[in-house]
């Protein structure tokens, strides 16, 4: 009776773990997918995930490369612009977001400031090293200037002599990039104030250093999950007025930093770049493993910056030139300014016949974000991108001598950063581990529960076959009776 007891028992113990093994197939990953929403939403009482969006607690680098110019005289009298890169000239990005607000529609406005420091362990070079590059407020001015009438074009050719302004510049890193003293910058600032982008210095990238990328307002994710990191408007706009066409003035996706969760191979990462003046689209490339963490590759499309020729949608951010070159002449004052890949990579083999230097490779030049799929967190980001002025000979303007018309390269930049130390550890212990340690578990269970259930019915088997043998007649019993 006790053994009937003990094995009743063991199969209802059984049973009941083989479902409740079973029932976690089916529930661990509802569970799974539900902490991971409770977790993401941007809240400051997640505190993780609201640290790595507010602050980015990330290694975050600027990289920088210059094209010198090897040949500036030859240039003038018409003949291929050699180039040369210079660098890497590499700095730290700190980013913050300030003036964090909260609103009742389960949305959040920030300021993100930027500001950089350089790193000379990781450059090759000081920032004190000199290069040639063409001087944008020369050549870039006499492009804008070529319509209006000789006098005047004579005139601007006057005011460039009466400040020293020559067609290439020869200057150190530090100045070209954070900005130097130029006399004809103080006087187009006093007497044509808006005309630069910029007032004070000027510099490539003067504009950006201890700066903000303007107000974000981005949904929180607390109403939907789908719309987290969403934008929702920017510096009030929820559509821009800078191109041609209602698509392409749209503002799409997120602020490119984090993306919504559950990502399949179909979906694309589109943000909004404040730097870029539009939003893009990446699109997904591969699967992949990072310190053990799956992952999936998204890279720029080859028609990111076609023309509108070869991809009618960009028609739109024309006047164009080659494929693989976006104008955002119209969100820089106008001057001929053109984005890139670096060395023209995915570009119009064209640009390459202008000048000689460039040799444009995937790996080296190819942008991308290494994302992972569950969570929308990216682990690894490098954007790269290239700027270009656009130069020719303008009559009346003799500083831009006989210039052949060309796409030059002035330098290109990479934006990159990825997850590691603790942020990688406690990331891989939540988000793989955890669920791993999961699916094991309702492995066990169902494998436990059907081994107790295999070894009650052995034993019951066992202990009906044995007293049949024990009182089954043989033949000698039978004689015997006989």
């Amino acid at each position: 009776m006790n053994k009937s007891k003990l094995a009743i028992g063991l199969l209802v113990v059984g049973t009941l773990t083989v479902v409740f093994g079973t029932v976690l197939v089916f529930v661990g990953p509802i569970i799974i997918d539900n902490q991971i929403v409770k977790n993401l939403v941007i809240d400051p009482k997640n505190e993780m995930s609201y640290t790595m969006w507010k602050d980015v607690p990330v290694p975050f680098f600027m990289t920088v490369y210059f094209f010198n110019v090897l040949n500036p005289t030859e240039v003038l009298a018409g003949e291929k612009p050699m180039v040369e890169q210079r660098g890497p000239y590499v700095y730290r990005k700190h980013i913050q977001k300030r003036n964090i607000t909260f609103h009742p529609n389960h949305t959040v406005s920030y300021l993100e400031y930027r500001s950089y420091f350089f790193e000379p362990s990781m450059s090759v070079g000081n920032e004190s090293d000199v290069v040639t590059i063409p001087n944008m407020l020369v050549l870039g001015a006499a492009v804008m200037m070529e319509n209006l009438p000789f006098a005047v074009r004579l005139m601007i050719s006057t005011t460039f002599k009466t400040f020293k302004e020559g067609p290439f510049l020869t200057m150190s890193v530090g100045k070209l990039m954070w900005g130097y003293d130029s006399k004809l910058v103080d006087f187009l600032n006093k007497w044509l104030p808006g005309m630069l982008p910029s007032t004070g210095k000027f510099g490539l990238f003067a504009e950006f250093n201890n700066s903000n990328t303007g107000l974000f307002t981005i949904h929180t994710g607390k109403d939907d999950i789908r719309l987290i990191h969403k934008v929702d408007s920017w510096n009030g706009l929820t559509k821009l007025t800078n191109w041609k066409t209602p698509q392409c003035n749209m503002i799409n996706g997120t602020a490119g930093q984090m993306w919504p969760p559950f990502m399949t191979k179909e979906s694309t990462l589109p943000f909004y770049s404040p730097d870029a003046c539009r939003s893009l689209e990446m699109v997904y490339q591969r699967e992949g493993i990072m310190e053990g963490i799956p992952l999936y590759r998204y890279v720029a499309p080859k028609t990111l910056f076609a023309n509108g020729s070869d991809y009618a949608p960009n028609e739109g951010f024309c006047p164009c030139r080659q494929s693989g070159l976006l104008n955002v002449s119209s969100c820089r004052s106008n001057s001929p300014v053109f984005i890139s890949h670096p060395h023209f990579y995915n570009a119009d083999p064209v640009l390459l016949d202008y000048v000689q230097g460039l040799q444009p490779t995937e790996d080296q030049h190819g942008l991308f974000i290494d994302i992972h799929p569950e969570t929308g967190v990216p682990l690894n980001v490098s954007i790269r991108l290239q700027l270009n002025l656009y130069m020719k000979k303008v009559s009346g303007i003799t500083e831009t001598g006989k210039i052949s018309e060309v796409m030059m390269p002035m330098m290109w930049f990479e934006e990159n950063g990825y997850i590691d130390g603790e942020i990688l550890t406690t990331f891989h212990t939540n988000l793989v581990l955890l669920p791993m340690v999961m699916v094991y578990m309702q492995y066990c269970f169902i494998v436990l529960g059907l081994a107790t259930i295999l070894g009650v019915v052995l034993l019951y088997y066992r202990n009906m076959v044995r007293p049949l043998h024990c009182h089954t007649p043989n033949a000698s019993d039978t004689t015997l009776a006989s």
